[in-house]
C-alpha cells in the first residue's frame, strides 16, 4: 500500500484555539503530539492500533451506517450497535399494526428470525491524499469557475479510485475549505438485517421535551447484522448468506464509569463550519435559523395533532416528524447560544486583527470588504430560500408535485420521443405510490394553508410570483383572512389528480401536459419553484461560489499571518472518520446548579409517567426497575442501573451511533446527543459546557438481556467485567 503523503500543515491560533476536549481529528492525521495528549488522559491502545491500512485496527469496527449515521461491530459475527434513531426507519417499515416492531420492540432469537431491510453500509479502506493533484489543476482558477473546475476533478478522482465490481466507493473529500484534498476509500455491504430494538418508549424516552437535554434517560440503541456472500464479499440479500467476518470488533466494558474517565469517540460527524466568518454568523441568528424553527413549528404542530389521534398515523409520520423536530430544536438553541456569548463580536475581533496584518498583502487586504459585498448582494434574499426549502416545499404533497416538472418538460419539449415521455411518467407513478404510503393529507393540507399566507406575509412582495397573490385573492377571498387560505388549500387537495386513482391512472395512460398544468397542486409548486430559480437560485450559486473562495484565501491568509505557531488544526467535519477524545465529566451550567455525570434508573421511575405521549415505559419495565432486577448490569458504586453518562467529547450530527470507547478500547456506550447549553457547536465550541449524551452500554445490554429476553445477542458480545 503506498504511502500516504499529507501535504499541508495548519496553524492555530488565539482565534481558532484547539483546547483540550475541542477537535474531530482525522485518525490518520493525529500525529505524536495529539496522539500522547490522549494517552496522558488514559489511551492504553497504540497508534497502530487505532488506525492501519496494512493490518486490521480500531477504524475497522467503524462503519457507515445508513445515509447519515454511524455504526460499531461489536462481535466476530458481524453485529452492529447503533442508534434506535438511526434504525427508526427500517424498525417503521418492518412493522405493521399487526406486528409493531416500532412500538412493542423486537429481538431476534436466531439468525433466522432477523428481518432484511433496504440499508447499506459502508466500511472505510483507506485514505489518501490527493492535494497536490486537486491544486495543480485549480491554479490560476478563482470562484465559480474554480469551483467548477473543482467538482470535475473530484469527480474524475472518484470514479478513477472507485471499482463497482468490488462495491468499492472513493469520495474525495475538501478540507480546510478547499487547502486540502483526502480521498476517502469505501466497501460498501446491502444485506443488513434487522437483529434488535427495543420498543419506541425506550428508544425514545423523553420525546421532544428531552431533545438536547441532560439529565436524559433513552435507550437510543438498535440491533443489526451485516452478511456477506460465503466467500465473504459484499452481495445483496440472498438466504444462503452468511454474516460477516470483521476485521476488527470491539468488546464491550460492563464495569463501572468514573467522572474523569477517559474516553473516546469514533465516527462519521456530518457537518461543521468552525472557521465561519462574522459574516455568516450574522445572517445565520438574523435569518436563517430564526425563519427555520418558525416554518418547521408550524409543520411539527400540524403533525403531531394528527399523531396524537391515531395509532397508524404516528406509525406512519413517526420517522419525518422525528427528523424535522430534531433540527428544530437544535437551530433554536443553537442562535440563543450564539447570541448569548456573543460569537459574532468574538469572530469579528479576531478579523480586525487579520486586517491589520493584511492592510500592505495585495492578496488579503480587500478580502473582508469584498467578503462583505458577498453577504450584502444575497443577504435580502435569504429568508426567501428558506421559505422555499422550508415552507412551500415542507408539503410532502408540494414536493411530489414539483417532481412532476420532469413529466411536462418530457411532454412539451420539441422532439421528445415517446420512449423518454414514457420513462417520466413510470418514474412519477412509482414515485407517486411511495409518496401516498407516507402522505397524511389533514396535516398536509393544513401546512399548504398556513405556509401560503406566511410566505405572502413574510417574503418581499417584489420577491413573489407575478400575479400569484392577485389570482389567489380574486378567487378564494381576502389575503388578511386565514378562511381564504384554508379554501384556496382544500381546493388543491380535493382536485388534485395526484389523490385520484381513476384520474391519475387516466393521466399516466394518456400523458397530456395541458392536464398536468391545469393540476392546482401542480400549478401551486410549479409558480413558487420557478419563481425562485429562475430569479434567485442563480444569486445563491453566486454567493456560494463567493463565499468559498473568499473562506478558502481567509484561511490561507492565517496560515501566514504567523508561522511560528503553526502546529496544529483540525478540519470541519465532512462527514468522513474523526476521532474525538476526552473525558466522562460533569458539569455546572449555571450558579448553583449542578449535573452529575451519569443518570440511572431511579430518573426513569421519577419521570415515568402511565401513558403519556413521550414518558411511558412498557409495564415490566417500570416492573423490573422496581424490583431492582439489574443482574450483571448493576453498578456496584451506586447500587442502580446506569442510563446515560456524559463526556466532553466533541462532536456533531452524523456521529449519532458513534461508540463510545474506554482506554483500552472497549466499548462502553454509544453517542446520541449533545447538550442544550452548547448547541453552537457547529459553528463554536464551547470548552467549558460541551458535553456528549451517551446511552449506557449496561442499559442496553440491560434492555436485551432482561426486558427484551434475548440473552443470544448477549452471549455473542465478548464482556469485559
Amino acid at each position: 500500500m503506498k504511502k500516504i503523503l499529507i501535504t499541508i500543515v495548519f496553524a492555530v491560533f488565539t482565534f481558532f484555539k484547539s483546547f483540550a476536549d475541542e477537535g474531530m481529528w482525522l485518525p490518520l492525521l493525529l500525529g505524536q503530539q495529539v496522539y500522547n495528549e490522549m494517552v496522558k488522559k488514559g489511551l492504553k491502545l497504540t497508534n497502530d492500533q487505532l488506525y492501519n491500512i496494512n493490518k486490521p485496527s480500531l477504524k475497522d469496527a467503524i462503519l457507515i451506517f445508513g445515509g447519515g449515521c454511524t455504526g460499531e461491530i461489536v462481535s466476530s459475527k458481524g453485529l452492529i450497535f447503533t442508534n434506535h434513531h438511526c434504525g427508526y426507519g427500517a424498525i417503521a417499515s418492518a412493522s405493521t399494526m399487526d406486528h409493531n416492531y416500532l412500538q412493542d420492540g423486537f429481538y431476534a432469537k436466531n439468525m433466522g428470525e432477523e428481518i432484511p431491510t433496504t440499508l447499506s453500509v459502508q466500511f472505510l479502506l483507506r485514505i489518501d491524499d490527493v492535494t497536490k493533484e486537486v491544486l495543480d489543476a485549480l491554479k490560476g482558477l478563482e470562484g465559480s469557475e474554480r469551483v467548477q473546475k473543482q467538482g470535475e476533478v473530484l469527480k474524475a478522482i472518484n470514479e478513477r479510485m472507485s471499482d463497482a465490481d468490488k462495491n468499492i466507493e472513493t469520495r474525495v473529500s475538501a478540507l480546510f475549505k478547499g487547502n486540502q484534498f483526502l480521498a476517502f476509500v469505501y466497501q460498501r455491504y446491502t444485506d443488513i438485517r434487522l437483529v434488535g430494538a427495543p420498543p419506541e418508549s425506550v428508544g425514545k424516552f423523553g420525546g421532544d421535551t428531552d431533545n438536547w437535554e441532560w439529565p436524559r434517560h433513552t435507550g437510543d440503541f438498535s440491533i443489526f447484522r451485516v452478511y456477506t456472500s460465503p466467500d465473504g464479499q459484499p452481495a445483496e440479500y440472498n438466504a444462503n448468506n452468511i454474516p460477516l467476518k470483521p476485521k476488527w470488533f470491539l468488546p464491550v466494558s460492563i464495569r463501572p464509569l468514573k467522572d474523569g474517565d477517559y474516553s473516546m469517540i469514533w465516527g462519521y460527524p456530518g457537518s461543521t463550519n468552525r472557521y465561519e466568518s462574522s459574516y455568516g454568523i450574522k445572517l445565520a441568528t438574523d435569518i436563517n435559523n430564526p425563519t427555520l424553527v418558525k416554518l418547521r413549528d408550524v409543520r411539527l404542530k400540524y403533525m403531531f395533532d394528527e399523531m396524537k389521534k391515531d395509532p397508524a398515523i404516528k406509525l406512519q409520520l413517526s420517522p419525518s416528524f422525528a427528523s424535522i423536530a430534531n433540527y428544530w430544536k437544535f437551530y433554536d438553541g443553537e442562535t440563543k447560544q450564539l447570541l448569548k456569548y456573543d460569537i459574532f463580536g468574538q469572530k469579528k475581533a479576531f478579523e480586525d486583527k487579520f486586517n491589520v496584518w493584511a492592510k500592505n498583502k495585495p492578496e488579503y487586504a480587500s478580502l473582508f470588504d469584498d467578503w462583505g459585498k458577498a453577504y450584502d448582494a444575497w443577504r435580502p434574499y435569504a429568508k426567501h430560500r428558506q421559505y422555499i426549502n422550508e415552507g412551500i416545499f415542507g408539503s410532502p404533497l408540494m414536493v411530489f408535485a414539483v417532481s412532476l416538472i420532469q413529466v411536462e418538460k418530457a411532454l412539451v419539449t420539441p422532439g421528445s420521443s415517446a420512449d423518454a415521455i414514457k420513462k417520466a411518467v413510470a418514474a412519477a407513478n412509482k414515485q407517486r405510490t411511495s409518496f401516498l404510503e407516507s402522505e397524511n393529507k389533514v396535516s398536509d393540507e393544513k401546512i399548504v394553508a398556513t405556509i401560503t399566507r406566511m410566505y405572502y406575509e413574510d417574503v418581499d412582495k417584489d420577491q413573489q410570483p407575478v400575479g400569484f397573490y392577485s389570482t389567489l385573492k380574486n378567487n378564494f377571498g381576502p389575503l388578511d383572512d386565514d378562511a381564504t387560505y384554508k379554501k384556496y388549500a382544500a381546493n388543491i387537495f380535493n382536485n388534485t389528480i395526484v389523490f385520484d386513482d381513476d384520474k391519475w391512472k387516466a393521466f399516466v395512460e394518456n400523458p397530456d401536459a395541458n392536464v398536468l398544468q391545469a393540476d392546482p397542486a401542480f400549478t401551486h409548486a410549479n409558480a413558487f419553484y420557478v419563481n425562485y430559480v429562475s430569479k434567485y437560485a442563480p444569486k445563491y450559486s453566486q454567493f456560494t461560489a463567493d463565499n468559498g473562495e473568499f473562506g478558502r484565501i481567509y484561511l490561507k491568509g492565517i496560515m501566514e499571518m504567523d508561522p511560528v505557531k503553526a502546529k496544529k488544526m483540525y478540519p470541519d467535519a465532512t462527514f468522513t472518520m474523526r476521532v474525538s477524545y476526552g473525558n466522562v465529566k460533569s458539569y455546572r451550567p449555571r450558579d448553583a446548579v449542578f449535573y452529575d455525570y451519569v443518570t440511572t434508573s431511579k430518573g426513569i421511575l421519577e419521570k415515568y409517567k402511565p401513558g403519556d405521549y413521550e414518558f411511558d415505559l412498557p409495564a415490566r419495565q417500570i416492573e423490573l426497575l422496581k424490583k431492582k432486577d439489574f443482574g450483571q448490569y448493576i453498578d456496584p458504586t451506586r447500587k442502580d442501573l446506569v442510563i446515560g453518562f456524559i463526556t466532553t467529547n466533541d462532536i456533531t450530527g452524523g456521529n449519532s451511533g458513534s461508540p463510545v470507547i474506554n482506554g483500552r478500547g472497549e466499548l462502553i456506550g454509544l453517542a446520541f446527543d449533545g447538550n442544550y447549553e452548547a448547541l453552537s457547536h457547529k459553528l463554536a465550541f464551547d470548552k467549558d459546557l460541551n458535553r456528549t449524551i451517551c446511552v449506557d452500554i449496561r442499559y442496553v445490554l440491560w434492555c436485551i438481556d432482561k426486558l427484551g429476553g434475548a440473552d443470544n445477542i448477549i452471549k455473542e458480545l465478548k464482556l469485559m467485567k
